[in-house]
C-alpha cells in the first residue's frame, strides 16, 4: 500500500525484455536505503516487486501483462520516474491510499499555465471515468492528486509547484500516456451499486 506522495525520482538505467518478463533497472540511490529484496515500490504508480539491489540501484520484474496494462511499456533508458516505498504500519497517510494497482492509462490532452497556476487534462476510458468524482483523490503515475474538474472526456487537475519540483508530471507532454488509479473507496461504492441497482437503474445513472 502507497500514499502517492512520491518519494525520489528515480532513472531508467536498463530494460531488458524477455520472453516472459522484462527487467527494469533504475537508479532508484535516494530511495534504496532501507530497502530489502522482495520489497513493494511503485514506480510511476506500479506496484513492483524489488528482485536485485545495487549500488544505488533497483531491479524489477514485471510480467507482460503488466507492460501492456501500464504506461511502463512506454519508459526508454533514460526515463525518469516516479518512486515510492511501501508505507509502513505506523506512516502518516499524507496523501491518500494507493493500492500500486492501475486501473487503466490516460492520455495527456493539455497542460495549461496562468502564473502559478498549472492544469493537466488527461483524456480517459468512460469506465475509468465512472469511479472518478470532482473534488475526490487520484493517482497519476502514482501522485496522489485532488480531481478539480470533470470532463466527457476525461478530468483534470491542479499541479502546484512543489509537486511539478517533485514528481515527472512536469515532464508530460500532449499525447503522453499516464498511470491512472482511482480512489480505492469510489472503486467499491461502484461495484457495490453494480451488484445491487437493477439493470434500467444502472443504465440511468
Amino acid at each position: 500500500m502507497f500514499t502517492g506522495i512520491v518519494e525520489a525520482i528515480g532513472i531508467v538505467e536498463g530494460i531488458e525484455p524477455g520472453a516472459d518478463l522484462t527487467r527494469l533497472i533504475v537508479n532508484a540511490k535516494p530511495i534504496t536505503e532501507g530497502v530489502e529484496l522482495g520489497d513493494s515500490v511503485a514506480v510511476n504508480g506500479t506496484c513492483l516487486t524489488v528482485t536485485s539491489i545495487r549500488d544505488g540501484h533497483l531491479a524489477f520484474q514485471a510480467v507482460q501483462e503488466t507492460m501492456d496494462c501500464t504506461s511502463l511499456g512506454d519508459l526508454k533508458v533514460g526515463s525518469r520516474v516516479n518512486l515510492e516505498r511501501a508505507m509502513r504500519a505506523g506512516d502518516r497517510l499524507d496523501g491518500h491510499i494507493v493500492q500500486g494497482h492501475v486501473d487503466g492509462v490516460g492520455t495527456v490532452r493539455e497542460m495549461a499555465q496562468e502564473g502559478n497556476d498549472v492544469r493537466l487534462q488527461i483524456d480517459c476510458d468512460p469506465e475509468f471515468a465512472d469511479c472518478v468524482v470532482e473534488k475526490g483523490s487520484i493517482a497519476v503515475d502514482g501522485v496522489s492528486l485532488t480531481v478539480a474538474a470533470l470532463s466527457p472526456s476525461g478530468f483534470e487537475v491542479a499541479l502546484i509547484p512543489h509537486t511539478l519540483e517533485v514528481t515527472t508530471l512536469s515532464d508530460r507532454q500532449p499525447h503522453d500516456r499516464v498511470n491512472l488509479e482511482a480512489d480505492v473507496l469510489g472503486k467499491y461504492v461502484k461495484r457495490y451499486l453494480e451488484r445491487i441497482l437493477p439493470p434500467n437503474d444502472k443504465a440511468s445513472r
